[in-house]
């Protein structure tokens, strides 16, 4: 078994193998220096903590252990799936019977002249720590997107200290899968804590000399800034794939059992793009840390002949300032909302299909408000219940008898 990609998704799928029994040779490729380890962390632990560690999935012990031979610091650079071979850069080759693609995705990139190295982006362990050592008090750091990534640095930021200004060219911020009452939350909680955030402002030049960021704004508004981080999405890794033969549709295309259409190559996390059965079939990519040890896990199953379809109903979670943002489904199914209002200022917006089916939640809260319903109605909606709006409303009637009923 031969898994390329040493991320939370490969990491897990690595273990899992042994986990099920397997007792052959599992070879994890990475491109990076470290063990695998996780990503949430990187925009918020490992900018504040005094010290920043890496939040490894396995240590190299365990990693022996379980006789699971991890190559750092070289990538795949061939796949010859006639002779079940991946090439890698440093020239060896390794045999497969069978391969998983777990190669993640890497920031999107601004397509802008005027970046220097005061222009970054976030995605390594070593990205983060270049990022951290410019957030201080007397530094203006700039962040080029209102998404999660963007959204979670500037909170670790203003925590440190340093002076911050959020742009967003789309009208508001988290336009993609978060409704516009939670973002404007958020969106406030920022602006409380003394960062600036614009949004519906395109950004016409970039001029970074080396020692500041000059950004200039649609409408003429210029903002200078120490350095700038940009964060406006993410792109899968699918060269390796498609130099291959294999299909790329928003991503390395696979079916329900994440297999490709090569029946010995299969493909799990950000990289690939999967047919979701409690949407119908819809295929859709997720850029989530639950669903990558979700698919990678399944991926080792169905490596080893299980033959189980993906079922998980998609799950994100944000957390800045106190507040924790999660999300169960997919909010842009829905046609209606039905809105419940928690404790402590907490609410969860319950979205409803054209048949009344529940098809997401989007719930925001301090700390843990909203855990426990989401989780609910996560269940719900893999059931694919259609409860009463009015049931969903109000905070007398427990989604536990929902579910019940």
């Amino acid at each position: 078994m031969v898994i390329i990609g040493a991320g939370e998704c490969g990491g897990r799928a690595a273990l899992t193998l042994r986990d099920l029994g397997f007792d052959g040779p599992v070879t994890l490729v990475g491109d990076e220096p470290h063990l695998p380890y996780e990503r949430p962390p990187l925009s918020k632990e490992a900018m504040t903590s005094e010290a920043p560690l890496i939040k490894a999935i396995a240590s190299d012990e365990l990693l022996g252990e379980r006789s699971i031979r991890h190559i750092h610091s070289v990538r795949a650079v061939a796949i010859d799936r006639a002779a079940h071979l991946v090439r890698l850069s440093d020239g060896s080759s390794l045999a497969y019977d069978k391969l998983l693609l777990a190669t993640g995705s890497v920031p999107r990139k601004l397509p802008m002249p005027g970046l220097g190295g005061r222009c970054v982006y976030l995605r390594t362990f070593n990205d983060a720590l270049a990022i951290r050592a410019h957030l201080k008090p007397e530094n203006r750091v700039a962040i080029i997107g209102g998404g999660f990534i963007g959204l979670e640095l500037a909170a670790s930021a203003r925590k440190l200290g340093a002076t911050v200004a959020v742009l967003e060219a789309q009208p508001r911020i988290l336009m993609r899968g978060v409704p516009a009452e939670i973002a404007e939350v958020i969106h406030k909680a920022h602006e409380a804590e003394g960062a600036k955030v614009l949004t519906g402002q395109g950004i016409t030049a970039i001029a970074d000399d080396g020692t500041r960021v000059r950004i200039t704004l649609a409408d003429g508004q210029e903002i200078v800034a120490d350095f700038a981080v940009i964060g406006i999405g993410a792109v899968p890794v699918t060269a390796l794939a498609a130099e291959a033969g294999l299909a790329i549709d928003n991503g390395i295309a696979v079916d329900g059992n994440l297999r490709s259409a090569d029946p010995d190559v299969f493909a799990a996390g950000d990289c690939c793009s999967f047919p979701l059965a409690v949407y119908g079939g819809r295929r859709v990519r997720l850029e989530a840390w639950r669903n990558a040890q979700e698919q990678g896990a399944l991926a080792a199953k169905n490596m080893l002949g299980a033959n189980e379809a993906h079922a998980a109903v998609p799950w994100f979670w944000s957390d800045q300032y106190g507040l924790t943002l999660q999300i169960a489904g997919l909010s842009d199914e829905g046609r209606s909302t039905v809105r419940r209002d928690l404790d402590d200022g907490a609410f969860i917006l319950f979205h409803l299909a054209e048949d009344g089916r529940l098809v997401a939640a989007s719930g925001i809260g301090p700390g843990n408000a909203v855990a426990r319903d989401i989780r609910l109605a996560e269940m719900l909606i893999a059931k694919r219940a259609m409860p009463a709006p009015e049931a969903l409303g109000s905070q007398s009637v427990k989604l536990k008898s929902l579910l019940a009923a």
